[in-house]
């Protein structure tokens, strides 16, 4: 479906972009410090789940309303605003997760993976600004050419933010021991997502 030279210089776009600090990386570093390695895991499925959705969306054309209806782009944008605020508060609030404190199941920590990705309208704004240029309608329908390349990305992003989180969480379990630095760990990813929440608020429509 989709030709070898597109793929080849599709590839190393996306590794590069995968390898560059964002939001969903910042989320998943903050996730793995907060409640360890396999949720920061999960959370980064649920990121890389997120992407797919806007790809196809994107692939859809639905995505084009997002980037000519300024409302709506502002409606998506403010719903991340408070979940990343109440993920914040969260983390504040309890801390590190530890024997004593046991983590929420981790299919939470796909859910707030994959709603952060859904509520930054950023992300389908790039993906309509990236993928076209490597989707030739010539050679067949856009749609699966869009999800083959979306595919790609998620998968990259899964391994990269994946083990940004991994990491994450190893250096939290060598401190999850001491209450205080539990403490201070809930504060620093609190930190992290208020951050992003943040970043969100301030952007500006592409």
């Amino acid at each position: 479906m989709i030709e070898t030279v597109t793929l080849l210089a599709f590839i190393p776009a996306a590794m590069a972009l995968n390898f560059t600090p964002g939001a969903d990386m910042m989320f998943c570093f903050g996730q793995g410090l907060r409640s360890g390695a396999k949720p920061a895991l999960i959370a980064s499925a649920g990121v890389s789940a997120g992407l797919m959705v806007h790809v196809l969306l994107a692939g859809l054309g639905l995505g084009a309303a997002v980037s000519t209806l300024p409302w709506l782009f502002d409606v998506i944008r403010w719903m991340g605003v408070a979940y990343l605020m109440y993920l914040a508060w969260g983390a504040i609030r309890y801390g590190a997760v530890s024997d004593d404190k046991p983590a929420k199941p981790t299919r939470y920590a796909f859910w707030d993976g994959l709603v952060v990705n859904l509520t930054n309208p950023k992300v389908i704004l790039f993906v309509l600004a990236f993928i076209p240029q490597f989707v030739n309608p010539a050679i067949g329908p856009i749609l699966p050419q869009f999800l083959i390349l979306g595919v790609i990305i998620a998968l990259g992003g899964f391994v990269v933010n994946g083990l940004v989180g991994v990491f994450a969480g190893g250096a939290g379990r060598v401190l999850i021991s001491n209450p205080r630095a539990s403490r201070i760990m809930g504060w620093v990813t609190g930190g992290i997502f208020t951050a992003l929440a943040i970043r969100l608020a301030i952007m500006e429509r592409a």
